[in-house]
């Protein structure tokens, strides 16, 4: 589950930066998501 949000999220973030929409919301999005992506791996 948490790698299909993370996926989108990083689509999205990409997408950000060919379009330009939306851009920081989606870099503070990946953001919390890279945080918490490594604190589930920490917890391991």
């Amino acid at each position: 589950m948490i790698w299909t949000i993370i996926g989108i999220l990083v689509l999205f973030w990409l997408l950000g930066f060919i379009f330009n929409v939306a851009g920081s919301l989606i870099h503070f999005l990946l953001v919390i998501a890279l945080i918490v992506l490594i604190v589930k791996l920490i917890r391991k």
